[in-house]
């Protein structure tokens, strides 16, 4: 069986790392499913999931690491041609990706006790992002 829910998530651009694991625990929930795979899914190339401890010192480490790794105000190739300054952007997103993948145990994600499921904005400028949530199985 296959179940879909879809989740709107206002952000804030510049590394804005929402908790989203209370929502699709939601989407989960409502399948019904006990046994299977969950799939979390942001569309949009400036922005990506992954999981995480949810907790301000990591969120301000993982900020500072992304500047690091990914810095802004240096010349990218795709400001030059679209002139929205968001280069960074879609390569830091392109590096952590779109997508995760959640075993489903019992009815439940098998997240570890300190993880949570995280939206990060990359891009420069506040944002409505749709993230779809997929369970699959029994």
């Amino acid at each position: 069986m296959l179940c879909t829910k879809r989740i709107e998530v206002a952000t804030e651009g510049h590394c804005d790392i929402i908790d989203i694991t209370s929502q699709v625990a939601e989407g989960v929930a409502a399948s019904g499913l006990k046994e299977g795979t969950v799939m979390v899914f942001v569309a949009g190339s400036t922005a990506a999931v992954t999981t995480m401890e949810y907790e301000p010192g990591l969120l301000e480490d993982l900020k500072e690491t992304w500047k690091r790794l990914v810095p802004e105000g240096i010349p990218y190739k795709h400001d030059l041609r679209w002139g929205d300054g968001n280069g960074y952007a879609h390569i830091r997103a392109s590096l952590l990706g779109p997508f995760l993948g959640v075993p489903l145990v019992d009815g439940r994600m098998a997240l570890g006790m300190w993880q949570q499921i995280v939206l990060v904005d990359f891009d420069n400028r506040p944002r409505s992002r749709a993230v779809v949530v997929q369970v699959v199985g029994d």
